[in-house]
């Protein structure tokens, strides 16, 4: 058995070593300071600590030492008076399946509160790869438009030319003009898009400097889907919380059940009586009577830990079905993308021999101009699905925690 194990790992080992790099992503030396210290990050490093804290008062006993002392005067009948004391300890004692139900909801305190650091930190990664990739796209899209704008200009220089030689009419002129005035529009918009990307992402992560790179490039999905069903659910944080909770319903309900059988009550005491004539030494047991309430929240404990089973399974499945997903959106977006790369550097192509040829006098300027069109418009598309590749592609790598040492182990 241990050895289909050992094959199991290696085979697991090979695989994530054989997975392309990860041209233009951000590097781990900017993305982690950035991650350690958000808010969101720091409040679940702060709970963690507090839940290290409810784990220990969990696992020691609730109970502590209750001092006594009472003092009295006892006068007999025409006789003399005696001052008397009495003065004593008790203290409460947990009973031993109490204690071993508490030492099980300490450990799934700690567990709980690691998870959920754990998560908020893969939260926050997923996030920050959102808001770099919009932005990062949207100045993508600010250079295509200024191109784009570039390429209007020329159009109308050659246009206003013709129009100087006798071999055009004035009219393209006016139409050669508004389409630069809506490429000039178009730019104006694409770098008013790319600053509010920008500011929705330093507004985030505030320590990410402006520095500009090009969209990072995605790659073919290496691995079967078994792979990254396995590697990306061992990985999740998320299962890890839903567990920790179906580990706490369960020592709730021990807890619970145990509680059952109240805990019994030690004292030890001494009195003075008569003036120190007597003294006296002792022990003194208590056990509450157990009554209905008790099995009432035994049951409920019962009950309540059946259903964060079955919600423990709930978020097992809907993490299989996102895995599911993202695995296939990674495999298909990235021949999208290579489809469109090609279409778009064919119309590329199209639209500057259309130009060539309305200089040369061998096309009409609606020709002209209706390539210009159709090449942005695949140039857009292509930007567009370059970015559905790279985000759906590094999504996967940051769930499987595959990148920015995010690996659990």
């Amino acid at each position: 058995m241990r050895y289909w194990i050992l094959i199991a790992l290696v085979a697991g080992v090979a695989q994530a070593a054989t997975l392309p790099a990860t041209p233009g992503l951000l590097p781990t030396e900017v993305v982690r300071p950035l991650i350690d210290l958000d808010p969101e990050v720091a409040a679940a490093r702060a709970n963690r600590e507090a839940a290290q804290q409810d784990a220990a008062l969990a696992k020691g006993s609730p109970y502590e030492w209750s001092a006594k002392l009472s003092a009295q005067r006892r006068t007999l009948e025409a006789g003399p008076r005696y001052q008397e004391w009495n003065a004593g300890l008790e203290r409460g004692l947990r009973l031993p399946g109490k204690a071993a139900a508490d030492r099980k909801l300490g450990q799934a305190m700690l567990e709980e509160g690691d998870a959920r650091y754990g998560e908020a930190r893969h939260e926050t990664a997923r996030e920050l790869l959102a808001l770099w990739l919009d932005w990062a796209s949207a100045e993508q899209a600010h250079l295509l438009a200024r191109a784009n704008f570039q390429a209007a200009q020329e159009d109308f220089g050659i246009v206003e030319k013709r129009v100087r030689a006798g071999d055009a009419a004035r009219l393209d002129a006016g139409v050669a003009r508004s389409d630069y005035n809506e490429q000039q529009r178009a730019a104006n918009d694409a770098k008013t898009a790319a600053n509010v990307a920008w500011a929705h992402l330093h507004a985030r992560f505030p320590g990410l400097p402006r520095q500009y790179s090009d969209l990072p490039l995605a790659a073919p999905v290496s691995g079967d889907a078994a792979f990254w069903r396995e590697r990306i659910s061992s990985q999740s944080d998320e299962l890890k919380v839903s567990e920790a909770l179906r580990a706490k319903a369960q020592a709730h309900g021990e807890r619970a059940r145990a509680e059952r059988w109240p805990d019994p009550t030690l004292g030890l005491f001494t009195a003075s009586e008569v003036g120190g004539r007597e003294r006296l030494t002792g022990v003194t047991l208590s056990i509450p009577i157990p009554g209905a309430l008790r099995s009432g929240r035994a049951t409920r404990a019962v009950h309540a830990a059946e259903a964060s089973r079955h919600e423990a399974e709930l978020v097992k499945r809907a993490i299989d079905a996102r895995i599911g997903a993202t695995l296939a959106s990674a495999q298909g977006a990235y021949d999208s993308w290579q489809s469109a790369e090609s279409g778009a550097a064919a119309m590329g192509d199209n639209a500057r021999l259309m130009q060539r040829a309305y200089t040369l006098g061998e096309a009409d300027l609606h020709s002209l101009l209706m390539a210009r069109r159709q090449a942005t418009m695949v140039a857009h598309s292509a930007l567009a699905a370059k970015t559905a590749a790279a985000r759906a592609y590094y999504s996967l790598l940051v769930d499987a925690h595959l990148v920015w040492d995010m690996d659990h182990e």
